[in-house]
């Protein structure tokens, strides 16, 4: 599909030099956006931040949702199980997914640096 939008130059500009990647681009801007929009965003913002803080590879390897966001999720995720999650929800449910893959990502690199 082609769309046609109206951007400030200097965006126009930087982004002509990944041309080829665009869609890449949009997607993950897309799903950062709606992350924020939501609100169970503030509750993994505490997770984005202590990795932003980057913590030394068993602190990391420690990590784990609080017991009140483990609630949220284990909630979201029974919702999601029986088709009944609000559209509301739904970007919840996705912002805890990206912060999950996240997780992974940095708990996989952790366990490298460890020797694990």
């Amino acid at each position: 599909m082609q769309v046609t939008i109206d951007l400030p130059e200097n965006l126009a500009a930087n982004l002509q030099s990944h041309k080829g990647k665009l869609s890449r681009i949009f997607e993950l801007g897309l799903r950062e956006y709606e992350a924020s929009l939501s609100l169970g965003y503030k509750s993994v913002a505490d997770i984005l931040e202590f990795l932003a803080g980057l913590p030394a590879p068993d602190e990391i390897l420690a990590l784990r949702p609080s017991a009140e966001m483990q609630g949220k999720i284990d909630e979201l995720l029974e919702k999601n199980r029986r088709g009944d999650l609000s559209e509301a929800e739904e970007q919840i449910w996705a912002s805890y997914e990206y912060v999950e893959h996240l997780v992974r990502i940095a708990k996989t690199k952790a366990k490298k640096q460890l020797g694990r």
